[in-house]
């Protein structure tokens, strides 16, 4: 889905007093960090009547900008848009999520064909365990 809309309405809304700026705080000057985070606290607490379970969680703008990287992941998103859209310099620092999304494990399992034969859970030796937990 596209949507620009939503962004040209809110930049009608701001009107020209901010420029290009999305996101201004009560001042009109740049939101800073702790006010993006202040802002989010607010939103958590006005949506704790309709989700409770949001009471208990630790809800970060880190939190939002990994669940959300993690969101576009799951819906087909590429990782290369994922290291742009995160600011990351290097696509080495978006594959970690690559290696976090267990759901996208389990679909590519899924496409292996079964094992034929029997097969057993590996079960270390006695000289292998001593020497583990010796270290």
């Amino acid at each position: 889905m596209n949507y620009c809309w939503v962004l040209k309405a809110w930049f009608e809304e701001l009107g020209d007093d901010v420029g290009s700026m999305a996101f201004p705080n009560a001042r009109g000057k740049a939101l800073s960090r702790e006010g993006g985070d202040y802002l989010l606290k607010q939103a958590v607490q006005r949506a704790i009547p309709a989700c409770p379970s949001l009471a208990t969680k630790n809800i970060t703008p880190h939190v939002v900008r990994h669940s959300t990287a993690m969101h576009l992941l799951q819906a087909g998103g590429d990782i290369a848009t994922m290291a742009l859209w995160l600011g990351h310099e290097s696509i080495e620092t978006t594959h970690m999520y690559l290696q976090a999304d267990l759901a996208m494990k389990e679909k590519a399992l899924a496409k292996l064909d079964p094992l034929e034969g029997e097969w057993k859970r590996f079960q270390a030796d006695d000289p292998l365990l001593t020497f583990l937990t010796s270290l």
